[in-house]
């Protein structure tokens, strides 16, 4: 039976997915950033939503690591097999941090300390094993992120473009305020100069006909 309120119906399947809409998690694949800066924490951001969240699956996790120049060898430098761990040997040794969610549809890592020779391609390699009743599913997920590593950071054009146009704005404002000033006081000062007038102006009228005469007064 539909439901109806306000000249709208929902059927109960209607509300049901708007209910599962609200109530699931959103899951959006952010792409990395892609410019450290040396002495810093980089965080390497791979995320492989899953389509089905409602299906059992086990999820590992492969990083691999390009340096430039390299003709295409890498090497891998972390995983996740059920749990996170570091691979023996590499440049990397104590510096990456795994920052992955529970549910394994963020697979990230913070690589600390960066160093000028930490450039270079990073690769994240998502595999997924959907368990189904009847069968089972493997879907796999890449994320390239080509790193440039700088010696200091540099500044966002539009956080340049926003201080400039604070900075203008501020001087407009001043301005504004000024001119107001100035109109306010050149106002005020020739109401009381037409008020002296006005008074000097009866003073210099005799007694006797002053009883007829009344002080304009300035609207």
């Amino acid at each position: 039976m539909a439901t109806c309120k306000n000249g709208s119906c929902w059927t109960p399947a209607m509300l049901l997915l708007l209910t599962v809409g609200f109530c699931s998690p959103v899951c959006v694949e952010v792409p990395s950033g892609t410019e450290a800066v040396q002495g810093h924490n980089m965080t390497l951001l791979c995320i492989s939503c899953m389509q089905r969240e409602e299906v059992y699956a086990i999820t590992n996790v492969e990083w691999y690591y390009e340096p430039p120049d390299s003709s295409g060898n890498k090497s891998l430098i972390y995983r996740y097999d059920g749990k996170p761990r570091e691979t023996l040997g590499s440049q990397f040794k104590g510096r990456l941090l795994w920052i992955g969610s529970k549910d394994l549809q963020d697979v990230s890592l913070i690589l600390q300390n960066v160093t000028i020779t930490d450039a270079g391609k990073y690769f994240c390699h998502v595999n997924r094993t959907l368990h189904f009743e009847a069968h089972q599913h493997s879907i796999q997920n890449s994320v390239t992120i080509d790193l440039i590593v700088t010696e200091a950071a540099n500044e966002d054009f539009t956080s340049v473009l926003s201080e400039i146009m604070m900075y203008i704005l501020l001087a407009f404002l001043t301005l504004w305020l000024l001119i107001e000033v100035v109109y306010c006081y050149r106002k005020i000062s020739k109401s009381e100069e037409v008020t002296q007038e006005s008074v000097t102006d009866y003073l210099a009228i005799p007694s006797e006909n002053k009883e007829n005469c009344s002080v304009p007064v300035e609207e």
